[in-house]
């Protein structure tokens, strides 16, 4: 059943009805009636096992607060907890992303009486952007990832000649249709977790924004204009993150990773700010598309905190293959704005751009600066809420999940936080967070997959490791005689044989590091990876055909082969 369950919270994202009549909407009802009991037959059976938990009889529920498939309003009743306090909920959710949306999911599956505030139901409008999904379905994961695929093309077809192919072009990008499709598919999103995530399950949610007034109630604004309190026995933080913008002149004729998706025209030419994974996936995207790109960082090189070989390799690709101006140890002093609309980016050392946009990407900040959370007593680091393994602040009702906490600031890690959170808080469970092997990637060209320790890192820790490099053409690009090259390394514990990190800078390391964190999560051996048979050809075999290290450590320090 969890896994059904998941599996209709994901597939029920392809679902498209078309509804131009009145048997088309007759139809429509009855198929929302049979989804919405499937849902929350499998969401309270999934979890409910006796082998499993005991669940107390306060969340113990009919479905009461389900939306109804004829009926879009909801039945509210006061909570009576077992301590014989009464609140409105069982939980309060303020954010509807990643890990508010799960959280409450899994919640109301366990018969928690349950609400989600957030900010707005619609997408792209300002001050806040995003709608129910977060920041990764309205402003962040999907919509970036439409564009890296948009981006890519014209690379995949200038190699196309190479293949025998005369005359393939990319042809004219157009912006305007692009942004059009995309708003139709992030507008089906939001619908989906609505009517076929949330609402089925038995989640209340409320348009509005939400603020502590002391640790069990929280003042509402509902985006209507009207005002509510609700009080709650939990309450749970889920607002995410924002961009964060340095304090120069002229910045606020910058944008952010909010802004560049709803952009009414492609810039032709565009600064991007900063160093970390959104700056160089923005910065390729738009290189993709066509815009000349300028992407200034302060440091020596971007990406701090991945692999070294991993960010000098992209860097080579991007020099090699790539348009963009990568101008290292360059800070913006000022922006100024020109009177035909244009900006002009002026450096600490006294150089100017001119460019049509600026992207600020110089980190993210913790979205707490309304939610009052000194009403009760909450502690704060920053903008950022600290929390325990179980995502609980310093007071005992009140818990934070996601980019809030400054954990790590992953959509799957969200997902993690908020579906334990809510299994041990209703269902019976013990389930603290679990941070560690979490793999990622970084969607730039090459793609940049990465799981475990770097190679830094495990000498530091491990000091006896192996170290695994293989740097080659795949097969793709060798044959069009393309000069894009792949990077492979894995890093093993000399004193267990365990591999303890994996890096891999090729096309579709996205899709290939998945797979290899599973070993790396169970605690694979090199010669696990050794007795594996690889599959030809693919650049993935490399993964289990180094058979010989470059290089090791001893005591810490890096040792090369010729030493040994």
């Amino acid at each position: 059943p969890h896994g059904l369950l998941n599996s209709i919270e994901l597939n029920s994202t392809q679902l498209n009805f078309s509804l131009n009549n009145s048997n088309h909407q007759s139809t429509m009802k009855i198929l929302s009636a049979a989804l919405s009991a499937t849902l929350f037959a499998v969401s309270t059976t999934a979890f409910s096992s006796p082998l499993l938990r005991t669940t107390s009889p306060s969340f113990i529920r009919a479905s009461s607060s389900s939306l109804s498939a004829s009926d879009d309003t909801t039945t509210t009743s006061t909570t009576t907890t077992e301590g014989g306090d009464d609140y409105d909920y069982d939980l309060v959710v303020i954010g509807g992303g990643s890990g508010g949306v799960r959280a409450s999911r899994i919640a109301a599956g366990h018969g928690a009486k349950t609400v989600l505030l957030e900010g707005q139901f619609k997408h792209g409008v300002p001050p806040f952007y995003s709608a129910i999904g977060g920041t990764c379905v309205n402003v962040g994961c999907v919509p970036k990832k439409l564009m890296v695929f948009a981006g890519r093309y014209p690379a995949d077809i200038a190699e196309a000649k190479g293949y025998g192919w005369e005359g393939a072009t990319p042809g004219k990008f157009d912006w305007k249709q692009f942004m059009e499709y995309k708003d139709t598919e992030i507008t089906r999103l939001n619908n989906v977790y609505q009517k076929f995530v949330l609402g089925p399950a038995g989640v209340e949610i409320l348009e509005g924004t939400g603020q502590l007034n002391g640790n069990h109630a929280v003042d509402v604004a509902l985006s209507n204009g009207e005002t509510k309190t609700l009080t709650a026995k939990n309450i749970l933080v889920a607002v995410g993150g924002w961009p964060f913008k340095p304090d120069i002149p002229g910045v606020e004729h910058s944008i952010t990773s909010n802004e560049i998706f709803y952009l009414k025209e492609q810039p032709k030419r565009m600064v991007v700010v900063g160093g970390g994974f959104i700056a160089l996936e923005f910065a390729s995207i738009m290189d993709g598309l066509g815009t000349d790109v300028t992407l200034m960082y302060r440091g020596d090189l971007f990406l701090r905190g991945f692999d070294d070989d991993m960010r000098s390799h992209l860097q080579e690709e991007m020099d090699r293959n790539s348009d963009i101006d990568i101008q290292l140890q360059t800070t913006p002093q000022e922006i100024i704005k020109n009177d035909d609309g244009t900006l002009t980016v002026v450096t600490t050392d006294g150089a100017s751009i001119d460019c049509d946009a600026v992207l600020m990407a110089t980190g993210r900040k913790g979205k707490t600066d309304t939610l009052n959370l000194e009403s009760a007593g909450v502690d704060m680091d920053g903008s950022f809420i600290p929390v325990d393994e179980y995502s609980k602040t310093n007071v005992d009702n009140i818990y934070a999940v996601g980019d809030v906490t400054d954990r790590m600031a992953l959509t799957p890690v969200a997902l993690m936080e908020g579906h334990r959170l809510a299994d041990t808080l209703f269902g019976g469970m013990d389930r603290p967070v679990d941070h560690k092997m979490i793999a990622s990637t970084v969607f730039t060209n090459p793609e940049i997959g990465t799981v475990g320790y770097t190679e830094e890192e495990a000498a530091a820790k491990y000091k006896d490791i192996d170290v695994y490099k293989s740097r080659f053409r795949a097969m793709k690009h060798s044959f069009p005689q393309s000069e894009t090259y792949s990077l492979f390394k894995i890093i093993v514990d000399q004193a267990t044989d365990k591999v303890v990190g994996v890096h891999i800078a090729t096309d579709g390391a996205g899709e290939m590091i998945q797979g290899v964190a599973i070993a790396v999560k169970m605690g694979a051996t090199k010669a696990d990876f050794d007795n594996t048979i690889g599959i030809h050809p693919t650049s993935a075999e490399e993964l289990v055909t180094m058979r010989t290290p470059s290089y090791h450590y001893k005591d810490g320090v890096k040792v090369v082969e010729d030493d040994k």
